[in-house]
């Protein structure tokens, strides 16, 4: 299925390529895949949040039956529910038996297009960063898949001894393995793309479980107990172990899937540092939402992680530099910052754009006009001045010294004279 959808994606990217058409089509396959993405992944997460918080608040000692692991009473939605779950299987398995996968295959596969819609189809505008690494783009792409099986392999060896016993030392070396695949994407790709991979990774990592060993472990489940055979306790528990995993993985994907509208995390000196500190951060925070469901204490696990987020945000902030302020040229004019928009700025950030990849203007952002100028001043302090994200990956060579010009006239007020 993965392989036909890209084949049909780039068919389609092959007939329109060089063609008034090529942009709208990225643009609209953006659009869709990106919603499809979006919907799937929600019902994935939802079911992952849901199904934890069931594990952890049930109750299991107070009238259960022998055959339950414990129950749940629950009310939503102007209705009361009822729910148990039993330690092994039932003793007959009901033909209405709902199976929770498609949302994980959907969500990953959806995925998988939109990195190639957005980032391996424009591989040398997008993935790759001349000043991070001068990579063929094909290379780069091959770079970028074959990572994700890499983090498999580690990941599922590592699952297979008897470290994963350990919750401690697992997750300790879980933190130190996706530092090093942090580190390792901001030396190959634009930092911005070296996010996205890093997600995609984790999210490779979430759907592998599920297709590779919560659904198989179920159906061995449903088999035994459909052909009246003794159940093995052990694969229920090393699904729900992995299913566990998925958990702790969700909040740092959700960070990375919006993480590319917000410069001043991937454009610090050390994007590494900052993606594996929010990672870790907001993996603390599903952590104390955990043992909260489970009515277990807390202790400093929610001050730690919020600290942890905190700090992410103090060493991303930008620093005031006085000198650069004393050395600006004085009254700095509107046609100086006008003459340095046509050159660097206006290619993509206009109602008539000429890039080869950006057919229509980012976001709606145009600076056709002084006033256009003027009234996004904030948004040309953040990216351009501050974080320089933009132009993207520098692909006009803005140099620092038009950087500096801009700063200038912000500071000064930002007037059209």
């Amino acid at each position: 299925m993965v392989l036909a959808v890209l084949f049909v994606l780039a068919v389609a990217y092959l007939f329109v390529q060089g063609s008034a058409w090529e942009g709208h089509l990225m643009e609209w396959l953006n659009i869709v895949v990106r919603l499809m993405h979006v919907t799937f992944g929600i019902a994935w997460i939802g079911a992952s949040f849901y199904f934890v918080f069931l594990e952890n608040a049930l109750n299991r000692t107070d009238n259960v039956r022998e055959e339950l692991a414990g129950n749940l009473w629950a009310v939503h939605g102007g209705g009361f529910y009822y729910l148990e779950k039993y330690k092994l299987a039932p003793r007959e398995i009901p033909k209405a038996l709902h199976w929770f996968k498609y949302e994980a295959y959907f969500t990953w596969l959806t995925g998988f297009s939109l990195l190639f819609v957005v980032y391996y189809f424009n591989a040398g505008s997008m993935l790759i960063d001349p000043q991070v690494l001068a990579l063929n783009p094909l290379t780069g792409v091959a770079i970028g898949v074959g990572s994700f099986a890499l983090a498999w392999i580690l990941y599922h060896g590592l699952c297979r001894t008897t470290l994963v016993k350990n919750n401690l030392a697992m997750a300790l070396l879980a933190v130190v393995i996706c530092t090093g695949f942090a580190w390792f994407y901001c030396q190959v790709f634009s930092a911005r793309a070296a996010y996205i991979h890093f997600g995609a990774m984790l999210g490779t990592l979430m759907v592998g479980n599920v297709y590779f060993i919560i659904i198989p472990a179920q159906k061995a489940m449903v088999k035994a107990a459909t052909e009246g055979l003794p159940l093995d306790p052990e694969l229920g528990k090393h699904a729900g172990l992995r299913s566990l995993h998925n958990n702790y993985f969700t909040l740092p994907v959700l960070f990375v899937m919006v993480s590319n509208h917000f410069p001043s995390t991937f454009s610090h000196g050390y994007p590494w540092a900052v993606l594996a500190a929010i990672a870790l951060g907001t993996a603390g925070v599903k952590h104390w939402l955990n043992l909260r469901e489970k009515h277990q204490a807390t202790g400093l696990v929610l001050p730690i992680a919020a600290g942890l987020l905190l700090a992410v945000a103090f060493v991303t902030a930008p620093k005031t530099d006085a000198g650069a302020t004393a050395a600006c040229t004085p009254n700095v004019r509107m046609a100086q910052v006008q003459a340095v928009v046509q050159q660097r700025c206006i290619r993509c950030h206009s109602a008539t754009p000429t890039d080869e990849v950006f057919r229509t203007a980012p976001n709606g952002v145009v600076y056709d006009t002084p006033e256009d100028i003027i009234r996004l001043q904030d948004k040309i302090m953040q990216r351009v001045v501050i974080t320089k994200t933009m132009p993207q990956n520098n692909k006009t060579h803005m140099t620092q010294a038009e950087r500096d010009l801009l700063r200038c006239w912000i500071e000064q007020g930002a007037q059209n004279q």
